[in-house]
């Protein structure tokens, strides 16, 4: 198997991706034209995915460097949607939210699980990695909504996602609601989470922010990841088991 096993550390790798993948792409965007770097972010997320895919075993930085690579392409994909075509939030985030549940649909009809951890074959780890991307942009296009949208705020917005993504792993843990359910809804809003907290650190003090700068947030987010990544491959402490089921 090729997903890591879900420990705490891949909840905070993963937080901390979206987190980033946010602020290297308002960054990016601001700076040069929208529509080369999205299509250079494109490029890279393919060439990055192929080598992922191509390898026989779950290496701790190629995956990870898949994750902030879907991270980043998704989040330039749904702003785009927005920015360059007008699309509000709300109808990007219900187009995502379709195009989820269609991606879900096909993927348990075809293989019969959506657990991660039966992603031992191409066509399984093709459907996570759909699926990967899709949920960034669907985090992307709701995280905006609460924000500007609906007018809540980045700090409001990751907060309330906070509580949202502690749902999960309450109902897991105390109610024993399905694991794979469990996963997946806390997978989806790690997305808004993370994005909503880098934006609040990044933007400025006019759009309610602590205007630190996108910058200054890639800076620090690439260390963090880097320190836990490189953590991670020297410990093995998420090396998938044959035997997981979740």
């Amino acid at each position: 198997m090729k997903v890591p096993k879900v420990t705490a550390y891949f909840w905070i790798v993963k937080i901390l991706t979206t987190a980033i993948g946010e602020a290297i792409s308002d960054d990016l965007v601001n700076r040069f034209n929208p529509v080369p770097v999205v299509l250079v972010a494109f490029v890279a997320f393919v060439a990055v995915l192929i080598v992922q895919l191509r390898a026989t075993r779950y290496v701790a930085w190629l995956y990870w460097t898949a994750a902030l690579m879907v991270s980043i392409f998704g989040t330039m994909a749904a702003d785009v949607v927005h920015v360059g075509m007008g699309i509000p939030y709300l109808v990007s985030a219900i187009g995502c939210a379709a195009a989820l549940t269609g991606t879900f649909v096909v993927w348990h009809r075809t293989e019969h699980t959506l657990s991660i951890h039966s992603i031992t074959t191409l066509r399984r780890e093709l459907f996570y990695w759909a699926t990967a991307a899709v949920t960034f942009a669907l985090g992307t296009a709701v995280g905006d909504l609460t924000a500007v949208t609906f007018r809540l705020g980045f700090l409001a917005s990751g907060l309330l996602f906070a509580v949202i993504f502690a749902i999960p792993a309450v109902g897991y843990w105390k109610f024993r609601i399905d694991a794979v359910l469990a996963f997946w809804f806390a997978y989806i809003v790690t997305r808004p989470l993370g994005a909503s907290f880098a934006d609040w650190v990044a933007k400025p003090h006019a759009a309610k922010g602590l205007g630190r700068g996108d910058g200054i947030v890639v800076l620090v987010l690439a260390t963090l990841i880097v320190a836990f990544v490189g953590y991670l491959s020297v410990s093995h402490v998420d090396e998938p088991e044959p035997t997981e089921t979740v």
